[in-house]
């Protein structure tokens, strides 16, 4: 196969699942019209279309699709090659793809991410951060972060971060108009905060104390996608919200918020990291399986 149809071929299959020229075209350290120049090329040679174009989407076309599934693990299984010949000369290479909640990647993985890069130099790390389930095998990724509730039963998983809490938070000046709830009961005459998932549900709030388990849909005035939002209407006086004690913790220790119902607030199993279950994984990703697991262990 000539050098530059292989090419091609690597081009294609980091559209295909990406579903985006942009991204794919900054991962190969091309531009987007090159790109697309290259892959039209590819379609004529083989004389069939491999993607639909939009100006708003790009995706696999039946044939694409078809291409993909047998040429993704080909493609994957290079790369791992390529990594374990690097690791055997005593140097990790390659790029580690991550598919994690952005939850997960402000109070875990960002924090982590720094300290991983500079133990392997060589490496590359790319953090999606997004709150849809995405399906890390469809989407070429080597790993993904969720709950346990929510990692494939097909998926081998390892802790991440340790256990979290929930912190029930308002501001100074909202507590002294409103005045401050005693159980979550009372919450009911307070203005709450909402958070809407990505699949479009919203949160209901979840409170245990001493055996007593409650998940109350509370009703509220503003109802926002994103944790850091809720907080900044909490400290402008909004109403009280219910977030990530990791996220809380600045505003609490600046005083610009208060902490309510802690008692109520115990912790729970945090995320985990999962990945396909298959014999090896690549280098870059057991390194990072060895030094999440080193970083529990401290």
């Amino acid at each position: 196969m000539p050098r530059s149809d292989l090419s091609d071929l690597v081009a294609f299959a980091r559209v295909a699942r990406h579903r985006s020229f942009r991204r794919a075209a900054a991962e190969l350290g091309l531009s987007p019209s090159a790109l697309s120049h290259a892959l039209r090329d590819l379609e004529a040679r083989l004389g069939a279309r491999l993607l639909n174009r939009t100006t708003r989407s790009v995706a696999p076309t039946e044939a694409g699709a078809a291409l993909l599934a047998r040429l993704g693990p080909a493609l994957d299984e290079i790369d791992r090659a390529l990594g374990e010949v690097a690791a055997s000369g005593g140097r990790l290479t390659g790029t580690l793809r991550l598919n994690a909640p952005r939850s997960a990647c402000r109070l875990v993985l960002a924090p982590l991410a720094a300290r991983f890069l500079a133990r392997h130099p060589g490496l590359r790390l790319e953090i999606a951060c997004d709150d849809a389930l995405a399906d890390i095998v469809r989407e070429g990724v080597d790993a993904g972060v969720r709950f346990g509730e929510r990692v494939p039963r097909d998926m081998i998983a390892v802790p991440l971060g340790g256990r979290q809490r929930f912190a029930v938070v308002g501001s100074p000046a909202y507590l002294a108009a409103r005045g401050l709830p005693a159980t979550p009961e009372d919450l009911a005459g307070h203005a709450c905060l909402r958070q809407r998932f990505a699949g479009g549900a919203v949160m209901r709030w979840e409170f245990e104390r001493d055996g007593r388990a409650l998940a109350l849909d509370l009703d509220g005035p503003l109802i926002l996608n994103e944790q850091e939002l809720l907080l900044q209407a909490a400290v402008e006086g909004s109403g009280l919200a219910q977030v990530f004690e990791g996220y809380a913790a600045p505003f609490l220790a600046e005083g610009r918020l208060v902490r309510l119902l802690e008692p109520w607030c115990p912790s729970f199993p945090g995320f985990l990291l999962y990945h396909p279950s298959r014999r090896q994984p690549p280098p870059p990703l057991r390194a990072f399986l060895d030094f999440v697991r080193e970083s529990a262990a401290a």
